[in-house]
């Protein structure tokens, strides 16, 4: 009884992909699925509605803001999966250096290994085994395929005319036409290597291809990091030693001395270049690409348009996403070069802006000041001041906005966190961003310029090895506006950059100093959100003013639409009006055009966020907190004047149990809750 032949390692790949327990599909298609599995949503950012890709937001460590340029990049993948003209060119995102371009690719290549390594999207390649037989491979038994090609690539290459293989597949594997046309619209032809060898294969078995599959092993492609493969990382060397061998490969003179055929392609050893490793649908990315030498650029200039690595006429097909990054000095300089442009033209240049949301810009100074538990050098714990964060984000956030007519910078800031800026609307900065986004010089558009990431670092090292630092064994708020100011007298080369951010030093200062006041207020009052309260007590009372059902007793009741309960508020009258007197609303015009302002946010905030408080309206709740200081204490002078001079006993008691209610209830040290006060009792920073 004859026994019954075992079906070959690659027909059973091709069923498992036939069957969906594996599949083929190319890079783009692959990193767009990953990208669009995880979910879209609609978001609205400087008063345009885009997309934000819930993928790029997971993870300890995750890609901050960047809307536009994410858009942008998920566009370009999905218009090149779906065979659009994005399949012939590089993705190249250009920007000032510190604001994220090399952290948003290298946290695309970490998903991308992640979602890799299911086992249904695992990527697979196939060897050639039992060359020894041949007797042209010296003592070479395997060879695998040196740029990773998909089983599916070989199955589709089996015969030399494509309708013979196709009927080959149909009758072996069972696969319909339909199948078989989606499976060759990812064709491409072997490598000149498994090409040659398959050649040999062929010849040696006199065309059985029975026995020819004999000769095929399939196997996972590595994911080790460390390898290169899947996603790799080219990173701009130095003059002298980069060259074309560090991206395509070299001949190799160890494989020579086994090969007798010297017209066989595999003595070009490929994996010792970069792109091979990243060939079988991976992603190659290229830091700082136009830092290369020109004759490395003009390399890309063949792999970008042709996806191909060419060595002495020999062609090995790839199959990769090509990403790079370059900084805008780097970039302008290379583009000053006329006879460079073929390379800009199959490049999709994206130009990368700081993140201008102070609000983001709080997640981005926890990454600068470092997760981990935080100590002296003399290993004693180091506090965080509560402002601290606040006080970066501001100060760095202002660096980055432009100036314009239209708005003041703080209007700016504010706006573009998605908070009310009085009068002006979230559409007036739209049209400043519009209006500065025509500019042909990329550095003078809306977030091009400013501190990034990196100056923030510094400035945060630079407070922490400081000796204040070290001896009150706390990271003091108001001490990063100095450490911010030698950053920018060390780091910012340019003049006039230099003296306006200098100035947004100062403007950062005045929010701060503001800041404090309202600490200092709920410190006082002896309870966390008092200031809160007291703003929400406000609005209320605006709200019911001119309500039908006020008694004679202005007593007014109102449902809370954050708790739901039923309420009953007092409207006081002169409580409502010193506070619009502090705001500088004089006539009785003035006083009713800001209240309907007032009801006209809270009816379009509230229905969307029931929680909204309106503490970032910073002219009201300034205006309230001296209103309160004033009322309860006879003026914010009084109380720092109780503060400042302690010598007798209730100014004493007062001072303690501020700095007690700091300590236990708003998160200070006794450290920074004493600098604290001592910056209110001064005069600085008075806006």
């Amino acid at each position: 009884m004859a026994t019954r032949r075992k079906p070959s390692a690659l027909l059973q790949h091709v069923a498992s992909v036939k069957s969906g327990e594996r599949c083929f599909e190319n890079a783009f298609q692959g990193v767009a699925r990953m990208i669009l599995e995880a979910g879209v949503e609609k978001v609205v950012v400087n008063g345009k509605t885009t997309y934000d890709f819930p993928i790029f937001r997971t993870g300890a460590k995750h890609t901050i803001g960047m809307y536009d340029e994410i858009n942008s990049f998920v566009s370009f993948v999905k218009d090149a999966s779906e065979g659009g003209s994005s399949k012939e060119m590089a993705y190249v995102l250009v920007g000032e250096p510190g604001n994220g371009k090399t952290f948003f690719v290298e946290n695309l290549c970490a998903l991308y290994r992640q979602f890799i390594s299911q086992p249904q999207n695992r990527k697979y390649t196939f060897r050639f085994v039992g060359l020894d037989k041949l007797g042209s491979y010296g003592k070479i038994r395997e060879i695998e395929s040196q740029t990773y090609e998909d089983p599916m690539v070989l199955a589709m290459n089996l015969f030399d005319g494509r309708d013979e293989t196709m009927a080959f597949l149909a009758k072996q594997s069972k696969l319909s036409d339909t199948e078989l046309e989606t499976f060759y619209q990812n064709y491409r032809p072997m490598g000149a290597c498994s090409g040659y060898i398959w050649n040999d294969i062929r010849n040696y078995t006199g065309g059985d291809i029975n026995a020819m599959l004999e000769f095929i092993e399939i196997l996972p492609v590595p994911l080790v990091e460390s390898l290169g493969t899947v996603t790799g990382k080219y990173a701009a060397k130095d003059k002298i030693t980069s060259s074309a061998v560090d991206l395509l490969g070299e001949e190799s003179i160890q494989r020579l001395l086994h090969i007798s055929d010297t017209n066989n392609p595999y003595r070009f050893d490929l994996r010792r270049g970069a792109l091979a490793r990243v060939a079988g649908g991976g992603i190659h990315f290229s830091d700082e690409i136009y830092k290369n030498k020109k004759d490395l650029v003009q390399v890309y200039l063949g792999v970008i348009q042709n996806r191909v690595i060419e060595m002495d006429g020999y062609k090995w097909p790839i199959d990769s996403l090509i990403v790079a990054t370059s900084n805008n000095s780097e970039f302008n300089r290379f583009l000053s070069e006329k006879e460079e442009a073929p390379i800009i033209d199959r490049c999709r240049i994206c130009y990368v802006s700081h993140n201008t949301s102070y609000k983001m810009q709080e997640q981005l100074t926890d990454y600068a000041i470092g997760g981990e538990r935080k100590t002296t050098l003399m290993r004693e714990q180091l506090h965080q001041d509560p402002n601290l964060n606040y006080a970066a984000s501001v100060a760095v956030v202002l660096t980055r906005l432009p100036r314009t007519e239209k708005l003041t910078t703080v209007e700016t800031m504010k706006l573009a966190a998605g908070e009310v800026a009085g009068e002006k609307s979230i559409k007036t900065l739209a049209e400043v961003i519009d209006t500065l986004n025509q500019e042909p010089d990329i550095t003078r558009r809306f977030g091009q310029k400013g501190l990034g990431q990196r100056n923030l670092g510094r400035a945060m090292q630079l407070l922490m090895e400081s000796s204040e630092t070290n001896e009150g064994q706390c990271m003091f708020a108001y001490d990063v506006f100095k450490t911010l100011e030698r950053v920018i007298l060390d780091y910012v080369s340019e003049a006039g950059d230099r003296a306006k951010y200098l100035e947004d030093l100062k403007i950062a200062q005045g929010l701060y100093r503001e800041r404090i006041m309202t600490e200092m207020f709920n410190a006082y009052m002896d309870e966390p959100h008092a200031i809160r309260t007291d703003v929400m007590s406000y609005v209320n009372m605006v709200i019911g003013i001119d309500a039908e059902n006020l008694g004679p007793d202005k007593m007014w009741k109102y449902r809370d639409p954050q708790t739901g309960e039923l309420k009953a508020l007092k409207i006081d009258q002169r409580y409502v009006q010193s506070i619009e007197e502090r705001l500088g609303l004089k006539t009785a015009e003035q006083r009713e055009s800001f209240r309907t302002s007032i009801r006209k946010i809270y009816g379009q905030k509230i229905t969307l966020d029931p929680s909204y408080d309106f503490m970032d309206n910073l002219e009201l709740v300034k205006a309230v907190t001296d209103v309160r200081l004033k009322s309860d204490i006879a003026g914010a002078g009084s109380l720092i004047g109780a503060l400042a001079n302690r010598t007798n006993e209730d100014n004493q008691k007062l001072y303690d149990r501020m700095v007690d209610t700091m300590f236990n209830k708003l998160n200070y040290c006794k450290t920074c809750a004493q600098k604290t006060i001592e910056y209110f009792c001064t005069q600085q920073d008075e806006r």
